[in-house]
């Protein structure tokens, strides 16, 4: 297991699926392929192949043990999910809770559920299939939603979004379950876990998207969920991907998060990010640079 321990914080690397090809014009249909030939040299082969022109992203989530609590930051795809519009999330088999298992936890040891938004691939895994029903995952955990994207998502409210069919039977078998169970909190503005913890608004990938920001000590990092889908986007912040609800929401809320990154020397934890999966970042002209790649213990 990748470990590493900030101040009194400990994160551990679990993943779902590893690195696999998606076409680079789905994902980043805005972005031409010129600006991927310009930072080749480092995007190559891990993080783009230009042949047959696909970026490559793992499906991953972060183990936090904080002030005596066991944390999730994003649950993943889930197995079995029926994903009509999302072919490659649909009726996964795959063996997350034995590698959650590897990191030493069951289920039932999670105390909290941190949902950096409410796309498919981030709440998979909050629920299961048992005796053909969607029930909670982690029975015990106190499952964190931004009130703005459990009230978007929710196909009772009838928003018109970004995404369309793409998120077709999320909201009713990952979200709507652990919520009737009593287990969600809905938040807003921000919410604070422990002293070293606490989940802030980031919006424009989704209405609700939120970073989990960590200051122990003299340690910092930030869970930034989708902000990024590429390292491409540190040195090209204003390179965003077909997901984002609101594009220029998404541009400015990156720019932000990764400014404070780079100036409070902090680690940035994306979601899907292949190879070492997380990075410190400097500031680098109008934009920002990776510094250092994370050394796992």
């Amino acid at each position: 297991m990748d470990t590493i321990t900030l101040g009194d914080v400990e994160i551990t690397r679990v993943v779902e699926q590893p690195p696999a090809p998606l076409p680079r014009d789905f994902v980043f249909p805005d972005v031409p392929r010129e600006t991927w030939e310009t930072h080749g040299s480092w995007l190559v082969p891990e993080f783009w192949t230009p042949e047959p022109d696909v970026v490559h992203a793992v499906m991953q989530t972060w183990l936090v043990r904080s002030g005596g609590r066991t944390i999730l930051v994003d649950t993943g795809v889930g197995n079995g999910k029926e994903r009509p519009y999302m072919p490659f999330f649909a009726h996964l088999d795959t063996d997350f809770l034995g590698a959650l298992a590897r990191a030493g936890v069951a289920p039932e040891d999670v105390d909290v559920v941190v949902c950096t938004h409410l796309h498919g691939d981030h709440v998979g895994w909050n629920t299961r299939l048992e005796d053909r029903r969607w029930v909670p995952t982690f029975p015990n955990a106190e499952h964190l939603i931004a009130r703005a994207d459990f009230d978007y998502w929710n196909p009772l409210n009838e928003h018109r979004t970004q995404s369309g069919r793409k998120m077709q039977n999320v909201f009713e078998d990952s979200v709507l379950p652990v919520h009737e169970a009593g287990l969600t909190t809905l938040w807003e503005g921000e919410h604070v876990l422990d002293g070293d913890l606490r989940i802030t608004p980031a919006p424009g990938h989704t209405p609700g998207s939120s970073v989990l920001t960590l200051t122990s000590g003299t340690d910092r990092a930030v869970f930034v969920g989708d902000l990024l889908h590429s390292p491409l986007q540190v040195h090209e912040p204003d390179c965003g991907p077909s997901f984002d609800e609101d594009e220029a929401e998404a541009r400015a809320t990156r720019r932000r998060v990764l400014g404070w990154a780079a100036d409070h020397n902090a680690l940035v934890l994306p979601a899907h990010l292949p190879g070492s999966g997380a990075a410190e970042i400097r500031r680098d002209g109008a934009g920002f640079a990776i510094k250092e790649w994370v050394a796992w213990a």
